[in-house]
């Protein structure tokens, strides 16, 4: 299988106090509040071989097979990878698009932000109890970089005040409309105060000045809250925002990548969401492990409901803190979505050689590849597999928790990723072959294994 470990280089000693990935502790460290909005990021360049082109277009398949097949970016360009990723920019945009498209950015955002403000004001400062002193002083660092922001909306020239009043006057108009639910916003706000303040305080990024970041983090969800009443919030959307927030280290760009992601994701904060992705990981269990499946899917074990949190916040805890974003990123690339996609090309490819009929044209519905099983659940069950004994020996569902739990931070990403490869590519290579079963051609069907293999293989 291939090599996990010629994924993207870690951040050397010298590059932590600059890169959002790196975590140091103590007091030696003190990590600044994010920035409003960063422009520089609109013009910035990857350098990802054959991503980009003259004029700052991405290839969006490149981009993505890319991450999957290098394990992930190096941090320097993680924030620009994740803004095409995730979405906040059209991988289709030119970098002088991107530049007004920053700016619309901004001005909406701050439109959105105003109108729930001036809707619950006194929702506008975080309620403390004056016990948390770390949160005292965050207040004092967010007045610092609100005053500081202010004052560059003041400095600018008067050509690009004038450009961004006009932007601000339509964001206002499609705003104009928007109502909101007291009641509803308030809940929301009074259950994110208690997230936020909850949020992972270790990492560097919400210490010393960073701690204002917090803050930062509660006006994106808030906003998020208030203009998606149909999702609102719901606990676990802070650590998922988080992260969003550390690596882009921007208010607007990261409520956008959020917003954005969410589109796709917010299923999973429902419970009947989350009731799919446990039953498709445990029908996925049932074809590598009809044993383990059958053990795990006791009435004492509750269904694997101890695997929610796994997928709902895609194994943030469960690995060191830099390995969990890079594993962030691979799963959100859509590799076997992709895979599928081409894996039905060659399957087509070897129909046209064989000169079937029309007869064989059911053929064409069969599905070589479940899209519904995604690399994530390969994960999950990668992970089920490597305790196989340890699981066996649990009785109920508390013994359970208390396994996997322990499991905290205590696994490595790479030798996961391998083994998870290694069951996608026999669940592949297995759906290949009930395809081909009826034929008689072993060259054919060889040939058509190593075109799936030769999609999942790492260069």
């Amino acid at each position: 299988m291939e090599d996990w470990n010629h994924g993207s280089p870690r951040p050397t000693a010298g590059d932590e106090t600059s890169s959002p990935d790196s975590h140091q502790s103590g007091a030696s460290f003190q990590r600044k509040v994010a920035a409003v909005s960063s422009p520089a990021q609109s013009v910035a360049r990857l350098t990802l071989p054959g991503v980009m082109d003259a004029e700052g277009r991405v290839d969006e398949l490149r981009l993505r097979m890319h991450i999957f097949k290098n394990g992930g970016v190096c941090p320097s360009e993680r924030g620009l990878a994740w803004s095409f990723l995730f979405g906040m920019y059209p991988c289709s945009s030119t970098t002088l698009e991107r530049s007004l498209l920053q700016e619309q950015m901004v001005v909406r955002y701050r439109v959105m932000k105003r109108k729930w403000q001036q809707f619950l004001p006194l929702a506008v400062r975080m309620h403390l109890n004056g016990t948390d002193a770390e949160l005292v002083a965050a207040v004092r660092y967010f007045d610092q970089r609100q005053a500081l922001a202010q004052q560059h909306t003041q400095d600018q020239s008067e050509a690009v005040r004038d450009r961004l009043a006009f932007l601000e006057l339509q964001a206002q108009i499609l705003f104009e409309r928007v109502t909101f639910d007291q009641e509803e916003l308030r809940e929301a706000t009074r259950i994110i105060d208690k997230d936020v303040a909850r949020t992972n305080r270790g990492l560097s990024y919400y210490q010393g000045e960073g701690s204002a970041n917090l803050l930062v983090l509660r006006d994106i969800l808030i906003t998020y809250a208030a203009f998606h009443p149909e999702v609102s919030y719901a606990q676990g959307m802070n650590d998922l925002c988080s992260r969003f927030l550390e690596v882009l280290n921007s208010e607007v760009d990261a409520y956008w990548s959020f917003s954005c992601y969410m589109e796709k994701f917010s299923r999973d904060f429902r419970a009947d969401g989350l009731h799919r992705k446990i039953e498709l990981e445990a029908a996925l269990l049932k074809e590598l492990d009809p044993q383990l499946y059958a053990h795990l899917a006791t009435d004492s074990m509750e269904s694997f409901t101890f695997c929610h949190r796994w997928l709902l916040l895609g194994f943030q805890r469960e690995f060191e803190h830099s390995d969990a974003l890079r594993l962030f990123e691979i799963l959100s690339c859509d590799h076997l979505e992709l895979i599928s996609q081409q894996v039905d090309r060659a399957r087509y490819k070897e129909r046209l050689a064989r000169k079937c009929g029309t007869e064989d044209n059911s053929e064409s519905e069969l599905q070589a590849i479940n899209t519904d099983f995604t690399f994530e659940l390969f994960i999950c069950a990668a992970i089920l597999l490597e305790n196989r004994e340890s699981l066996l020996r649990c009785r109920d569902e508390v013994q359970l928790i208390q396994f996997t739990s322990s499991l905290q931070g205590t696994l490595e990403l790479n030798s996961t990723l391998k083994k998870a490869e290694h069951h996608l590519y026999n669940y592949c290579k297995r759906c290949a072959r009930d395809y081909m079963c009826c034929k008689t051609d072993n060259s054919k069907e060889e040939d058509f294994l190593y075109q799936i293999r030769s999609l999942l293989v790492l260069r």
